[in-house]
């Protein structure tokens, strides 16, 4: 039996925001305010390294309309940070700081580097002695970890993307003429996972529908065969709408890259695929291309949030608190799908410490033989997550977001100079 433990706890949010990271801290508060042994409930403002800072925040205090409100708000609402908190000294003053205030359970809701930090922080206060329960909580774009079923964040991410190429479909099919191609370049890095998810814009029995091409990361570029099946599409419809994920390379491995500031790609050492392309079929088919990026409203874009999503967000908050008041440490949630034709879903836990070997590879048989469309098996494993609606708040034909109050909580330690 684990040892009864009574205290505060403290959440902090770091890495890349999603439209539903903020029901997961939503999730945590509403469950923290149901349990004796948690004291005060705290906030860490612009992440680990603002935690480094004492800059924290008492969320007990917020109205429970805003901790509603979080979950049709996007971006993070504790902020986060820019540089990761990886040397000794670093995890040493996030320790002290949290044992200045009490702190016996942290969640930390990130993406890999934050939920590593969160390994070696639970490795540290165990070999101190220090009673501290660490939970990680994961939420990712990309869908990048593997000791999840899905992350947190993606579900969103895929409603957003698909709806986007069938608005822009519709947009170049009411222009075109056999002469007309629209590029929708997506993130996701190294991995074709947001790629992919504008497939769920064709509907059942349909391959004809956009987007015509897909152009993963796992599938070497030939620039010969793209013009030539760019070619191919415009002889039978009146546009071709293409779809590229930020990391696509040549049978080389080298990323295709154009003269563009380096200020324009999100990525280091990745340009964007989607003016390479523009220019090439330029050059060789007498074609108008127009392109388009989605760039940070991937993350940022409440308004086709998947209500799966949320409720899956949220859910994993409250599980984080119900883990770390059991006894749980050096964990994170994860999601799991039931073995039924009816899609469910239910948390876990994993290790935090395999949080550094967990990778999620885009599964190469869910690409078809063509390399350009992706099969029914990624359908089955994504529609159920971008479903529903998020009944976000209007005022003045716009949508009603919500910010904590975010009241201050006194600081107790020397000032920490940041190198």
């Amino acid at each position: 039996m684990s040892e009864e433990l009574t205290g505060n706890i403290l959440i902090v949010q770091d890495g890349e925001p999603t439209p539903t990271v903020n029901s997961t801290l939503a999730g945590a508060v509403t469950e923290a305010l149901n349990h004796d042994c948690i004291e005060e409930i705290y906030g860490g403002l612009n992440g680990l390294r603002g935690l480094m800072n004492e800059d924290i925040i008492d969320l007990a205090e917020e109205s429970q309309q805003v901790i509603r409100g979080l979950r049709v708000t996007p971006g993070a609402a504790l902020g986060i940070s820019r540089g990761s908190v990886r040397r000794p000294e670093e995890l040493e003053r996030v320790l002290a700081v949290l044992e200045a205030h009490n702190v016996r359970f942290f969640l930390l809701i990130g993406d890999r580097e934050t939920l590593e930090a969160g390994a070696r922080l639970s490795e540290l206060a165990e070999a101190k002695g220090v009673s501290l329960r660490v939970i990680g909580l994961p939420k990712s774009l990309t869908n990048e970890l593997s000791l999840t079923d899905h992350c947190p964040g993606y579900g969103s991410v895929v409603k957003q993307i698909a709806s986007t190429v069938k608005e822009l479909a519709v947009d170049a099919c009411c222009q075109g003429n056999h002469d007309l191609v629209s590029i929708l370049e997506v993130g996701g890095g190294h991995t074709g996972w947001l790629a992919a998810a504008s497939s769920l814009a064709k509907r059942r029995n349909e391959p004809s529908d956009p987007p015509h091409l897909i152009l993963m990361p796992e599938v070497a570029f030939s620039a010969d065969a793209f013009v030539e099946q760019v070619s191919n599409v415009l002889k039978t419809h009146t546009y071709c709408q293409i779809v590229v994920g930020q990391g696509l390379v040549d049978s080389d491995g080298n990323y295709l890259a154009t003269s563009i500031p380096a200020e324009m790609a999100s990525l280091p050492n990745i340009s964007s695929p989607s003016l390479f392309l523009r220019q090439l079929l330029e050059q060789h088919l007498a074609v108008k291309v127009q392109c388009s990026v989605l760039g940070a409203t991937q993350r940022c874009g409440a308004r086709a949030a998947s209500q799966a999503d949320s409720n899956e967000a949220f859910l994993c908050g409250q599980a984080a608190v119900e883990a770390v008041v059991d006894g749980q440490s050096g964990k994170v949630i994860t999601l799991s799908r039931g073995d039924t034709d009816t899609y469910s879903c239910e948390t876990g836990l994993a290790s935090l410490a395999d949080i550094a070997d967990s990778t999620k590879a885009f599964p190469a048989n869910w690409i078809n033989e063509d390399g350009l469309s992706i099969s029914y098996q990624y359908y089955k494993y994504a529609s159920p997550l971008a479903a529903g609606e998020v009944s976000v708040p209007y005022e003045n034909g716009t949508p009603v977001f919500f910010a904590l109050a975010a009241n201050r909580v006194d600081k107790h330690l020397e000032a920490y100079s940041m190198a």
